[in-house]
């Protein structure tokens, strides 16, 4: 079953934030992962969430997913995100 990582992200140091952004893509395709959502305006419908900068990935399942976020490859992006901005994050299996 797919799996999706959606991201909530408050970028805090953009210049640091674009290295990540040049950097992060090479890691989620070698886990086999894709971006459905990158970035972009959002409109809220319903209810008070207002997310700053929206990002969903595709894996082919939870378990791809999960070894993109602990993986050593991701490891460095990681932490660069990290100190760049804060983050919500979960992951989602799904149609």
């Amino acid at each position: 079953m797919a799996a999706y990582v959606i991201v909530d992200i408050d970028v805090k140091d953009a210049a640091r934030y674009a290295e990540y952004v040049k950097v992060a893509p090479a890691t989620i395709a070698t886990y086999g992962g894709r971006y459905i959502v990158r970035a972009g305006p959002t409109h809220v419908l319903e209810g008070s969430w207002q997310p700053k900068r929206f990002v969903m990935l595709e894996f082919e399942n939870a378990e791809r997913a999960r070894a993109w976020w602990a993986s050593p490859e991701y490891a460095g992006p990681k932490a660069m995100r990290q100190s760049a901005s804060t983050a919500n994050m979960v992951l989602v299996e799904g149609v």
